[in-house]
């Protein structure tokens, strides 16, 4: 009975092939070759991960063999090779894989995007927000905004990312966290949008009986003829630091760079050279042994910008923090920005609000410089402060 049966299966499978019908064995292999998600989430994990794949296996919480197979079943289900390979290693992404990778993408992002909104929808106010921020603005500027979101929003993990601010815009650009917070490296990445938020600029700090606490008004030729520490970034190519310098064919004497103010002030206290921080970071309760010297006229001002990824879905809480942040961003302007196809909206849409900014940046800054300029109007000529 039973190798009757199996021939009658048989005779049913031949006749169905005859008639070019798939058999339910085939269909529900090539089901298992349909596309999934995970495997689409280990591809972008890949590239985002420099083609890394021990890495991305990490950031997926699954082993480094497990994310290959996802790759081979992916491309075996599209017919093409999406990398490059040299042994077992990725070396590259093959021109087809440099095709299909926007669209895979920005499945990946809208996945992302409906799990947000799925868990609002289920349990609002609560989910995880990172944010990558340098050390100045962890410091000195999202104290108060973090406070104020805790007690809004108790139920909301916050993680908190500090890096130089090439490492902030390519965390935001990969996906790897919500919001980046920084003044430079953010407008590199294409697939940012940037929303300025306010101004600021430098200041000098030395031990209270050094000669140019004695100068009125420094000039960049009193500032070159010293040893000189500051930010990493702060002389990269084409920075405002350089391109002032490099107007008066000066050559700073930079002796230290640092990703922190803290450890900037460090090094001046233990006579290595001359600080040169934001404005903002100099504390003059705790900073008692320091003169602060305002430099804001050798400099122009520089802007400290949110970047959020294109495309992205906000929740809630993430508009929340961002309008404590920047007041003038409110959810509309946020919404027409992310969905505008052009990767300078952002700048352009906010330009003009900035201005007003810095008196309410600077009321929130400490006081204390050696010749700090009066602040008595509430609004300054954009054209004036460059």
């Amino acid at each position: 009975m039973m190798v009757i049966r199996f021939l009658r299966l048989q005779t049913l499978e031949n006749s169905l092939r005859r008639f070019q019908i798939q058999p339910l064995n085939d269909i529900a292999f090539k089901r298992e070759k349909r596309m999934k998600l995970r495997q689409i989430q280990c591809v972008c994990a890949v590239v985002r991960n420099g083609l890394n794949v021990s890495t991305a296996a990490e950031t997926l919480f699954t082993s480094q063999p497990g994310v290959s197979k996802q790759i081979r079943q992916i491309e075996d289900e599209l017919g093409a090779q999406i990398f490059e390979r040299s042994g077992r290693q990725l070396t590259c992404l093959t021109a087809f894989g440099r095709g299909i990778l926007p669209y895979l993408e920005r499945i990946q992002n809208e996945t992302d995007n409906a799990r947000r909104i799925a868990r609002e929808l289920t349990a609002p106010g609560t989910g995880t927000l990172s944010i990558a921020t340098t050390h100045t603005q962890a410091r000195y500027a999202l104290p108060d905004v973090i406070s104020a979101f805790r007690a809004r929003y108790p139920a909301v993990s916050l993680n908190l990312h500090q890096g130089t601010p090439d490492q902030i815009a390519e965390l935001a650009a990969a996906g790897k966290v919500d919001i980046a917070i920084a003044t430079e490296g953010l407008e590199h990445f294409d697939e940012l949008v940037l929303f300025p938020c306010y101004l600021w600029n430098r200041a000098v700090v030395v031990p209270k009986d050094h000669p140019l606490t004695q100068i009125q008004r420094p000039t960049l030729e009193d500032l070159a003829s010293y040893p000189l520490i500051t930010y990493v970034f702060s002389f990269a190519d084409r920075s405002k630091m350089t391109e002032a310098f490099a107007r008066r064919r000066l050559e700073p004497n930079l002796v230290l760079t640092a990703t922190d103010a803290e450890v900037i002030k460090t090094y001046v206290r233990s006579g290595l050279g001359v600080g040169i921080i934001a404005r903002m970071a100099y504390e003059p309760m705790r900073d008692t042994d320091l003169a602060c010297i305002d430099i804001r006229h050798l400099f122009q001002d520089e802007v400290t910008s949110i970047g959020l990824r294109r495309g992205l879905v906000l929740s809630p809480p993430m508009y929340d923090f961002i309008h404590r942040f920047a007041p003038h961003l409110d959810k509309l302007s946020i919404d027409v920005a992310l969905l505008s196809q052009d990767t300078g909206k952002g700048k352009r849409l906010f330009k003009a609000h900035l201005p007003y900014l810095i008196r309410v940046t600077e009321s929130r800054m400490h006081q204390g410089a050696t010749n700090p300029t009066p602040q008595k109007s509430a609004q300054i000529n954009a054209e004036s402060r460059g």
